[in-house]
């Protein structure tokens, strides 16, 4: 049986929770009843277990799970070195702040990501689309960035119960909310655009 050498978007999305939430619930649940440490080392056995299921599944490791895993390995092993586990719960926090930076970065430079994006998938995007997705490109970063700014408040202050409701529910909730918005504010601008060339 041939293997599909590339994700599907349904795939890829199942990825993203795999590697995204499981490794969090499995600390949260190790570390309360075995401690900090144990909890440490289940997270990264299954930060580990995804990188081979998309090597063996796909042939090949997304740049997101080497990023997002790859932190999570590292900050998990300074972690296990200083026998605390607040460096592994840095780690959601640092990877949306390197959210920030790219977002914004490409912004700065005039490059914005989401407009590059929707350029690629749709050259003839009318250009009241293209600038909102400009727009949209800063807007996102500073949505990283004050979620960066809570899960540092949550990784430090926050029981790793509500650290982790925070990085599993709390990130999906309020990005589903944000998009909403943008999608909301998109249609009435357009409606207005269109009832103007009436």
């Amino acid at each position: 049986m041939n293997l599909p050498s590339n994700p599907t978007p349904k795939s890829a999305a199942l990825a993203l929770v795999f590697g995204g939430i499981l490794p969090i619930i499995a600390f949260t649940i190790i570390e309360e009843k075995y401690g900090t440490m144990a909890g440490l080392i289940a997270g990264m056995v299954l930060g580990v277990a995804e990188i081979i299921y998309e090597t063996v599944r796909y042939r090949k490791v997304s740049t997101m799970t080497w990023i997002g895993n790859g932190m999570l390995l590292s900050l998990g092993i300074i972690s296990l070195i200083s026998s605390e586990g607040i460096w592994f719960k840095l780690q959601p926090a640092l990877l949306e702040f390197g959210f920030f930076i790219f977002l914004s970065g490409s912004w700065l430079m005039k490059k914005p990501f989401m407009k590059l994006m929707i350029e690629k998938q749709n050259p003839t995007a009318p250009d009241f689309l293209k600038d909102r997705m400009s727009g949209m490109t800063l807007r996102l970063g500073i949505f990283f960035l004050l979620h960066a700014m809570i899960a540092t408040w949550a990784a430090f202050f926050w029981s790793t119960e509500h650290w982790a409701l925070l990085k599993g529910v709390g990130i999906t909730i309020s990005m589903i909310v944000y998009m909403a918005a943008e999608i909301i504010w998109m249609r009435r601008q357009l409606r207005k655009l269109n009832n103007l060339h009436k």
